[in-house]
């Protein structure tokens, strides 16, 4: 066989394989725990007795790289912007999420807890005043499809303040859809 063809032939297979992309390398447990996150969300602060929770923002959350990141794309309704990701490390088999806005850093990590909410807790730091504190976040999986979002501020004492809470609810399943679109100018 001449060097020709075997080359000819190498870059046929090498043509294949990129064209064929590989299989997922993150399925099952424990790269599925956060699966109940991922979704295209309208995100609102939680009704009182009085009116239903004002729109917050949208967030879509992805699964990419064969399964093995999930992406974070957040948009507040003040315009403020703010991306993370989200990985089961396998280095200390927890999770571990990194998030990045205009001037506010968080990296936490955790796992589901008894309830099967997603439970991180870090640091988050603040550019702007160069100030870290302790932070919790939790994810839980309501009954109803919706997932509720909350950020607990630590003291640095064991001591935890609420300083967040958002009902994210899936976007094409939205009952209050037209409200969040012209909230975001669509």
């Amino acid at each position: 066989m001449s060097l020709a063809l075997t080359l000819a032939g190498s870059g046929l297979l090498l043509l294949q394989s990129a064209a064929t992309p590989p299989p997922d390398a993150c399925v099952g447990a424990p790269w599925n725990a956060f699966d109940f996150w991922v979704g295209d969300w309208n995100v609102y602060a939680p009704d009182t007795d009085d009116a239903p929770g004002p729109y917050l923002g949208h967030n879509q959350i992805e699964r990419i790289n064969g399964g093995c990141l999930v992406t974070e794309h957040w948009v507040g309704a003040s315009g403020n912007a703010g991306n993370s990701i989200n990985i089961h490390d396998p280095l200390i088999g927890e999770w571990r999420q990194v998030w990045m806005s205009n001037g506010w850093y968080i990296d936490y990590t955790g796992g589901l807890d008894e309830v099967g909410a997603m439970v991180l807790t870090g640091e988050a730091y603040t550019v702007q005043t160069d100030t870290r504190a302790p932070l919790r976040g939790s994810w839980t999986p309501n009954d109803d499809g919706t997932v509720t979002q909350q950020f607990d501020q630590g003291d640095g004492e064991g001591n935890w303040q609420t300083v967040f809470i958002g009902i994210y609810v899936p976007k094409a399943d939205d009952p209050r859809a037209a409200e969040a679109a012209a909230a975001r100018g669509e």
